[in-house]
Order: C-alpha cells, then sequence, then structure tokens
C-alpha cells in the first residue's frame, strides 16, 4: 500500500513537471516557427496543459479501467472551473476582454451538452468518440482560422507579453519538448499503476480515484498557470488555460480514450459528475460572457465555485462509506 501512494505521489510530481517542460519548450519552439501569440496560447498551451490528462486517460482506457479514463476527464473539469478558477478569482477577479474566450464559453458549453447526450445510453462507443474527435478537429481549424487573422485580441496581446520575457534557443525546446514528452508517458503509468492500486486495497471504484485524486492531479499546471496569469494581471490568459483545457478533456481526451476501448459508463456518472460539469459550465458561460460589456468573475464568483467544489468532493466521500 505504501508503495501505491508513494507512486502516485510521485507519478504526480513528475507529471506536473514534466508537463511544464513541455509546455515550455513546445510554446518556445512554436515561437521559433512563427507562430502568433494567440495561436500560441489558444492551441500549444491548450495541449500541454491537457496532455496529462490525454495520456492518464489514454493509459486508463488500454488498461480497462473505464472510471480513471471519465473520471480523470470530466473530474478535470469540475476540478478547472470549480476549483482552479475559483482559486485565481479570489487571488484576482477575473475580467474577460478577449472576443476569441467569449465565443469559446457558449462553445464549451455546447459541447458539455453534446458529451452528456452521448452518455444517456449509459454507454461510450467507438461512433461517439470518433464525433468527439471530429467535432474537436473542427475546432482546431477554427480556432487556427482565428490566430491566423492577426486581428488584435486581448488574449494574443498579453500571450505575446508573455512569450516576449521567455528566451529559449531552438535546441533546448527541442530537447525540453522530447524529453517533456517522454517523461509524460512515463509519469502517467506511475500514476495509473498506483492508483488502481489504491482502489483495489480500499475496495473504492476507480471511478471515485479518477474524481478526486487523478483529476487534481492532473489538473494542478491549469493551476500552477492560471494562478500565475492573474497575479500578473493577465486575466484572459487565465481563464483562456481553464477553457482550453476543460474543451480538450471533453473532446479530445474521452474521445482518444473512447477509440482505444469502448467502455460501459457507471450509472452515477451521468447522473452526478457529468450534472454537476453541466451546471458549472452553464454557471461560468453565465458569469464570464459579459453580455453588457467584458465579463468578470468577482471574489464572490470564485468563493462561490470553491465552496462548489469542496461540497462535490465531501458528497464523493460520503458516497464512499455509505
Amino acid at each position: 500500500m505504501a508503495v501505491a501512494f508513494l507512486a502516485v505521489f510521485f507519478g504526480l510530481a513528475l507529471l506536473v513537471w514534466s508537463a511544464d517542460r513541455f509546455v515550455d519548450g513546445s510554446a518556445a519552439a512554436a515561437r521559433h516557427f512563427g507562430m502568433p501569440p494567440l495561436l500560441i496560447g489558444m492551441v500549444i498551451v491548450g495541449f500541454g496543459t491537457s496532455a496529462p490528462e490525454m495520456l492518464v486517460s489514454a493509459l486508463s482506457a488500454v488498461q480497462n479501467n473505464p472510471g480513471i479514463a471519465l473520471g480523470n476527464a470530466y473530474g478535470s473539469n469540475i476540478t478547472n472551473i470549480a476549483l482552479i478558477l475559483g482559486v485565481t478569482a479570489l487571488i484576482s477577479p477575473i475580467a474577460v476582454h478577449s472576443q476569441v474566450l467569449r465565443k469559446e464559453l457558449p462553445i464549451l458549453s455546447a459541447i458539455t451538452v453534446l458529451a452528456g447526450y452521448q452518455l444517456w445510453d449509459r454507454e461510450l462507443t467507438r461512433t461517439d468518440a470518433l464525433v468527439l474527435l471530429g467535432v474537436f478537429a473542427g475546432l482546431m481549424a477554427w480556432t487556427i482560422w482565428q490566430g491566423l487573422r492577426k486581428k488584435a485580441d486581448a488574449l494574443g496581446t498579453e500571450m505575446e507579453q508573455e512569450l516576449a520575457g521567455q528566451t529559449m534557443p531552438m535546441g533546448r525546446a527541442i530537447l525540453w519538448v522530447v524529453v517533456g514528452l517522454l517523461l509524460l508517458i512515463a509519469s502517467s503509468r506511475i500514476l495509473v499503476w498506483g492508483a488502481v492500486a489504491i482502489a483495489r486495497s480500499f475496495e473504492v471504484s476507480d471511478l471515485i480515484i479518477g474524481l478526486t485524486i487523478v483529476a487534481v492531479g492532473t489538473s494542478l499546471p491549469e493551476l500552477a498557470s492560471s494562478v500565475m496569469a492573474a497575479r500578473k494581471g493577465e486575466h484572459d490568459i487565465a481563464l483562456g488555460n481553464i477553457l482550453g483545457s476543460n474543451l480538450f478533456n471533453t473532446l479530445a481526451v474521452v474521445g482518444i480514450a473512447g477509440m482505444l476501448r469502448p467502455m460501459a459508463v457507471a450509472p452515477e456518472i451521468l447522473s452526478r459528475d457529468i450534472l454537476v460539469m453541466a451546471l458549472l459550465t452553464l454557471a461560468l458561460f453565465a458569469i464570464g460572457y459579459g453580455f453588457r460589456g467584458p465579463g468578470r468573475i468577482n471574489r464572490f464568483e470564485g468563493t462561490a465555485l470553491v465552496l462548489c467544489y469542496i461540497g462535490y468532493t465531501a458528497y464523493l466521500i460520503i458516497s464512499v462509506f455509505n
């Protein structure tokens, strides 16, 4: 048992560190190739911060642990909005100026509804996964088109300022991309092994482990980047990290896992976890869109989000002992 906990702790630490190196190397390499800052922020950083969820869920699906595969993806979405965005807003209220992000808020809400509809029959088939990946490909094409138009946007401006202070030679950037990716794969294997071992030892479903320990652990890159962005006053980057990660999780992470192995969906995922994720996403849309101007997530709303996360996690823990 001690070895399993050590594996989870070490796996999470290595996962967060390697994801950070992977994002830094990828962003620097993209900068050298002349990619627009808006595109780097929306695609490269979004992909990099979701790489832990992607690898952990894919590996879990291959090893026939659907609870960890789905719990990690949907649990990370809940963690991103309720805990990470809530904590970020408590540190510094978030003003949403980016028109691109305001367009992504209703898109994320619609995709969340699609995810719930697909799981209504309590099964994730390869057809469902193919639809998710198809929507993801279309969304990435739209994102690239937005980034290449080079219109002035608050997110692009903030990302350009962020990248201006970072200089990394091309060779080192490529090295960090390769090393970061290899360590991401290794740490994901260690984390999944430890999480499954803990679930079996305590006779707890792997879904609960996926929704809590694994989901929080794989969301740590988003927490670090969003808090740092908020402290610098880069509000659109802070929110962009969360939106990008949730879009990747719902579409790419679940889509890849479903393509690797179709899986049965536990009834509580639909009645509890998807419902909480949908309500939080709709709440984020309502408070962050800004129907009469720039959206704003203040400290009161941040507190409400954090309390929602505490309540949800407490409910999960209580359900283990019932």
